[in-house]
């Protein structure tokens, strides 16, 4: 993806299902916990660029020993190594310190004691980050602030395990103001920040009335005070805890939570928006937001993993007990297309076919773009992570292609014709030509830096082959998506211009990115998409003006219905257009300015119907469509076209707040 936008968060969870002492007996380390959450973690460094945070709850803890553990880092996913290493230097110091204690012990009493590296009690005992439950997250952040106290996991302290927590997730919920103001109804003091305060709030009152409840149960039946935690914790239902949390909860969610008690949780929203996958052995429950994370980690087959159903929660109780149920009524699977096009991992099967795939429905609109003249054509991708889709796109032109001489050849035979002239034209022109033009020659993720200074940037990370484009040829270049075309203006177009072509193609594949999302992506703003841009500018080229003026009362009318009767008012913006007249003029305000290259630029997107055929019709679409699939996605809608009209700056759900 050319343009910088933030993204999904990642998660990673290990929850051991043995005493630490087996995996010293199996594995060598009684680390082994962790040892897999940060191999976990690394293989969704893709999720994160924020900063990361790790918990560990340690089960059985006896009294006045803590059991609730959390470190978060501040730092780029590119130093997660650093961070990981910096852990383990602690670990070896605590062990010096174990061990020379221990020496001098047996130097004054003669008494045998195993090293600290071999001693799982001890290991669990001194150091923080050794227990049965380890989470880990990767954070994007897509609201609040950046610094560390906005890091995950969120920590809500008790002198009562049952009422301890703490929460992380991937996650955005539109309608956080109204969970505050629940919050203030009840004569609570919520603070203002994110959705994850919320969250954990919100979990962390329905805990405490469920602990409050049982706890009068055992104390009025006479149980001794000592045996109430242990009853308490055996008798908590975490289901019923989150099915009350979650009642009006609206947006796009996997949450992880641990319970101080040794209970742990993780949910999926009710449309299945983010994504989140599980792994179980008779050694451990792990669960991540990638499929191939847990398949490389483990090294596993991909039947050896579970999609966590949308709407259900999976529980593993302090004792071991598994189960997955629903906390919501059932809803429409609306997972998010951009995992598929960009986010994940694409060494996934499915991941990787679909882009592929997407890369292939594009073939006859090119074909048609360039009257299928392959013989001046040169085709190529930008950026790196398009690359799969380039692929599949050379399928489907090969494919094309192979058709194309098929029908001739045909032809041929049924009217009695095979002139070797003709055949060596067929066979042997025209046939696709691929070849590598842009390249990076500085391994740096360009959308991590500051936009302001961003341009220059993108010019020295990208370099191109020289020679091997002409002037008679067109250049084709495939980008996974366009949402505000700043760096093809301004840094990529210009670069490709340098090789002078005839033409410039760009392929997206994805579709025209219309409408604001809220569930996760940092894609909130309207009047920063360029295919916004290119309709108001259509709209003020032939006169309609009053288009946005009537469609911010529409918009303002939305707003005072309640949620669930909103629609997307926004939508009359484009409904003059067609989608080939939006790319035409978004290929004019992408054209490489204070170049000497007099060529065309065309932009070609995916449409609709292409991106559902590649990837299910199931997939989310409603930044391409403006369909929601849940009430609030609507309330956005319709505030970020208010914020644009009346120029405010920021999230649009942040000003629902």
């Amino acid at each position: 993806m050319s343009d910088p936008i933030r993204h999904e968060c990642g998660l990673a969870v290990v929850r051991l299902k043995k005493p630490m002492a087996y995996y010293q007996d199996t594995y060598g380390t009684a680390l082994y916990g962790f040892n897999m959450l940060s191999a976990l973690m690394s293989k969704q460094r893709n999720r994160g660029q924020d900063g990361i945070g790790i918990g560990c709850c340690k089960l059985n803890m006896p009294a006045g020993a803590p059991y609730l553990f959390r470190e978060r880092f501040a730092t780029s996913v590119e130093q997660m190594g650093e961070v990981f290493e910096g852990i383990k230097k602690d670990y070896k110091r605590i062990a010096r310190r174990i061990d020379g204690q221990r020496k001098e012990e047996r130097h004054e009493t003669g008494k045998e004691l195993p090293l600290f590296e071999e001693d799982p009690e001890a290991i669990k005992r001194e150091f923080e980050l050794a227990g049965e439950i380890n989470i880990g997250h990767l954070r994007y952040g897509t609201s609040g602030g950046l610094g560390k106290a906005c890091l995950h996991p969120y920590l809500r302290r008790s002198t009562w395990p049952t009422r301890s927590l703490m929460v992380m997730g991937n996650f955005n919920l539109t309608n956080s103001g109204e969970l505050n103001r629940v919050m203030m109804q009840r004569g609570q003091h919520p603070v203002f920040g994110t959705d994850t305060q919320s969250v954990l709030e919100e979990i962390g009152f329905q805990l405490d009335e469920a602990h409050t409840q049982l706890y009068h149960e055992l104390r009025d039946s006479g149980t001794a005070g000592t045996e109430i935690p242990k009853h308490i914790s055996d008798k908590l239902d975490v289901v019923d805890v989150i099915r009350k949390s979650a009642q009006i909860w609206d947006g796009g969610y996997a949450i992880v939570g641990v319970i101080g008690s040794g209970d742990l949780f993780v949910m999926r929203d009710p449309n299945g928006i983010r994504p989140c996958w599980y792994y179980e052995n008779d050694e451990v429950l792990a669960f991540a937001s990638e499929r191939v994370a847990l398949m490389s980690v483990f090294e596993i087959a991909e039947d050896q993993t579970t999609e966590l159903p949308p709407g259900n929660v999976a529980v593993m109780k302090s004792c071991g007990a598994f189960s997955v149920q629903p906390f919501t009524p059932e809803r429409k699977p609306t997972p998010c297309s951009f995992e598929s096009i960009y986010f994940s991992r694409g060494n996934d099967s499915l991941i990787y076919h679909q882009r592929k795939m997407l890369g292939e429905q594009l073939v006859p609109q090119l074909i048609e773009a360039i009257e299928n003249d392959f013989e001046h054509t040169v085709l190529s991708f930008i950026p790196n992570t398009a690359e799969t889709a380039y692929f599949g796109f050379l399928d489907g032109l090969r494919k094309s292609r192979r058709t194309e001489v098929k029908e001739a050849l045909v032809d041929m035979i049924r009217c009695g014709v095979l002139d070797e002239q003709k055949l060596d034209d067929l066979v042997l022109r025209n046939w696709p030509r691929a070849e590598k033009i842009a390249l990076k020659d500085i391994k740096m993720r360009t959308f991590i830096a500051q936009e302001t200074g961003r341009d220059q940037l993108v010019s020295s990370v990208y370099d191109i082959t020289y020679g091997v484009v002409s002037e008679k040829d067109n250049l084709v270049v495939i980008d996974d998506s366009i949402v505000r075309g700043t760096t093809l203006r301004t840094s990529l177009l210009r670069i490709l211009a340098r090789t002078n072509p005839r033409r410039i193609v760009v392929l997206s594949t994805a579709p025209q990115i219309r409408f604001p999302d809220c569930y996760g992506i940092d894609m909130s703003e309207l009047g920063k998409f360029i295919a916004f841009q290119a309709a108001v500018q259509l709209l003020k080229e032939r006169g309609m003006r009053s288009v946005l003026r009537e469609t911010y009362e529409a918009c303002k009318a939305e707003l005072k219905k309640p949620r669930e009767q909103m629609k997307n008012a926004v939508k009359a913006i484009y409904a003059p257009f067609t989608d080939v007249e939006i790319s035409a003029k978004i290929a004019q305000m992408i054209y490489p300015q204070h170049t000497s290259w007099k060529g065309e630029v065309k932009v070609i997107y995916q449409t609709i119907p292409g991106l559902h055929d590649a990837l299910g019709q199931q997939y989310g679409d409603w930044y391409f469509s403006g369909d929601y699939p849940t009430p609030g996605g609507f309330a956005v809608v319709n505030t970020a076209f208010m914020n644009y009209f009346d120029k405010k700056e920021g999230r649009s759900y942040d000003t629902l707040l």
